[in-house]
């Protein structure tokens, strides 16, 4: 396994690649490797000739009073969870090697980028599809593979990658949980033993919201007023949103549609968290 840490030599090791016509599959990360990433790894190898890790926590979809500097971080665990997977490439630049002291460009999704977190978290968009342009460009792949828990990063991203015609496949898999169905994260690890407790109403909300629509509820104001009850009942829940919105506009939905995402955004004592439901009608099925 190699690990790259220029932009340059990740272009020469994906340009000698695709001269040799093996397919590059990507898993872009921020670090801290978990069962979600560890199963998009996976996937990738099974899809692909080469696999390529990213990590990099990228300091500009980070707001100024959001956890960028305590975001954490454990590179030898990483390259050993990497290596045992048969991870070919770890690609792990340095915020000088992506940004340096001129840079001046930034890449925007219309539309997408304004609604659910976007709302709460100014210009987080503009650097996650910025970052992921600047990864792809370096990376090179023929598939990129994308987590379900971060449902609005995957709806724009495909939506950017097929605007700007990258020329490559965006997966979207499911979210991986824990037993007690919490959406594994990162993040998760700032949670006390109390408020860990307290995540699994995010969990517990969407399968309220999955059963009213399962037993024939259709009014989304119904089920968000429902999902509201399961969350307050934690003291340390400070609900951002919870949303039933059009799964491929992120529009706010009237009623239950064909395909439908319920999605929710909590902070659980200082830790916010996210997780979501995607509803397909027609099959008569929740994913969660």
């Amino acid at each position: 396994m190699k690990i790259v840490k220029t932009i340059s030599q990740m272009q020469k090791f994906s340009g000698n690649a695709r001269c040799r016509h093996k397919k590059i599959g990507f898993v872009p990360t921020m670090g801290y490797l978990h069962k979600g990433h560890l199963s998009l790894i996976r996937q990738a190898k099974k899809e692909n000739d080469l696999v390529v890790v990213s990590i990099f926590i990228n300091p500009t979809q980070f707001g100024p009073k959001e956890d960028f500097k305590k975001y954490p971080r454990n590179f030898k665990k990483d390259e050993k969870l990497s290596r045992d997977l048969g991870v070919d490439v770890i690609f792990f630049p340095s915020a000088k090697e992506m940004y340096s002291k001129e840079y001046l460009t930034y890449v925007e999704v219309a539309h997408l980028t304004k609604p659910l977190c976007a709302a709460f978290r100014p210009g987080h968009f503009r650097g996650v599809t910025t970052i992921c342009t600047k990864l792809f460009n370096a990376v090179k792949p023929h598939t990129a593979y994308f987590g379900q828990k971060d449902a609005q990063q995957a709806v724009v991203i495909k939506k950017m990658v097929e605007d700007l015609n990258f020329g490559f496949k965006v997966k979207v898999l499911p979210t991986i949980r824990e037993s007690d169905g919490l959406a594994m994260s990162s993040r998760n690890t700032y949670l006390s033993k109390e408020e860990r407790k307290d995540a699994t109403c995010l969990y517990s909300a969407l399968q309220k919201g999955r059963n009213l629509i399962k037993s024939g509820c259709l009014n989304t104001n119904r089920i968000r007023k429902e999902m509201l009850k399961v969350v307050r009942q934690k003291r340390s829940a400070r609900i951002d949103y919870i949303s039933l919105v059009d799964a491929t506009t992120l529009q706010d939905a009237g009623r239950v549609k064909k395909k439908l995402l319920i999605v929710l955004a909590v902070w659980i004592g200082k830790t916010r968290l996210i997780d979501n439901i995607i509803l397909d009608k027609k099959a008569r099925q929740c994913r969660l």
